[in-house]
């Protein structure tokens, strides 16, 4: 993930930061709870796309 676009690129729920995870291949919203996947080299930013995160 280019850290150009990562750092232009925000939460559309949110509009929070998001934060990129190598292993899962997916971008983060920690303030939403969203793992927004990554297909192709293109984030797919759509909540009806993303998985929710596990209450920690």
């Amino acid at each position: 993930m280019d850290n150009k676009l990562l750092e232009m690129l925000v939460c559309p729920v949110t509009k929070g930061s998001l934060v990129f995870d190598k292993n899962a291949n997916e971008l983060i919203s920690s303030s939403a709870k969203l793992a927004y996947p990554i297909r192709d080299g293109i984030p797919v930013l759509l909540e009806e796309e993303a998985r929710e995160l596990e209450a920690s």
